[in-house]
């Protein structure tokens, strides 16, 4: 396993200073973030500057396992449909062309609604993911859905019938177990049943149970980063462990995003080193 930072945490920071502060650090990669407010919204990463950004990458000798391209799949608009599939889309694109080598980032995405509507647009979800899925993978790129919290997708069970509806080796997951722990689930009943069809991850902290809960910067909350590294190397996954700054920690006042990148290396470095779990090259 490798450790990375997501630039979700870092909206307003150029990718220069965020690319360099992350490799001063220590990290072995970056998530870009490519959404609306971002320094690197999709749109502003003409081709000059998608060239800029590969040798800012090979430079500071950082991996690009993932895009964060989070788009609404349900939107009923159809403007807004529209847009998050050109956004998906393009984050495909951007993927091939910042390629390092054989290895192609996973472009991420939330699929959007409530758990309650399940049953009601999950066809709606199969057709639109499938769309996705199949531009994706004629360009050699895997789209990782990440359950969350409130939305339509947010159990392991929920995301094990999506994979086996889309059925494509080009749609798995991006496993973000906070989401999870706020609804008091364990990390063994979690682990065991994602990390196999896992390709990416985030890792927060938190605290409290859902609806009433709050995310954390890694290192601000208790959950057992230990016990989590041992169960995800225990179930066979060996790729990036990846720390997330979420919205609700971005709303501070006082709110440091290069301070935060910081305290979460520091958390989760120290954990891999307690778990005995080497970063391989």
């Amino acid at each position: 396993m490798k450790l990375g930072y997501s630039t979700w945490g870092m909206p307003t920071v150029p990718v220069d200073t965020a690319i360099r502060h992350l490799a001063q650090l220590g990290y072995d990669g970056i998530e870009l973030t490519v959404i609306p407010r971002y320094t690197t919204e999709l749109s502003t990463l003409d081709s000059v500057e998608r060239k800029r950004i590969a040798g800012l990458l090979k430079a500071h000798h950082l991996a690009l396992p993932a895009i964060a391209a989070h788009s609404n799949l349900l939107a009923t608009d159809a403007q807004a449909h529209a847009q998050s599939m050109w956004r998906l889309k393009g984050a495909v694109d951007l993927a091939v062309d910042l390629a390092q080598g054989d290895e192609l980032p996973v472009i991420e995405t939330t699929p959007g609604g409530q758990p309650e509507q399940w049953e009601g647009l999950k066809s709606l979800l199969v057709d639109r993911i499938g769309e996705l899925v199949e531009y994706a993978q004629s360009r050699g790129v895997t789209i990782a859905m990440e359950p969350h919290v409130g939305a339509i997708i947010e159990t392991p069970q929920k995301m094990l019938e999506l994979l086996d509806l889309i059925g494509s080796p080009h749609f798995k997951v991006n496993f973000d177990i906070s989401h999870f722990d706020v609804i008091g689930m364990t990390i063994e009943e979690t682990v065991s049943v994602l990390a196999p069809h896992s390709v990416h991850t985030h890792v927060k902290d938190q605290r409290g149970r859902y609806p009433d809960f709050e995310f954390l910067i890694p290192g601000e909350g208790n959950f057992d980063y230990v016990a989590y590294l041992k169960a995800m190397q225990k179930h066979g996954y060996d790729r990036f462990i990846t720390a997330e700054v979420s919205v609700m920690v971005q709303r501070r006042e006082n709110y440091d995003p290069l301070a935060a990148a910081t305290l979460s290396y520091e958390t989760l470095s120290r954990a891999f080193i307690k778990a005995g779990i080497g970063r391989g090259a």
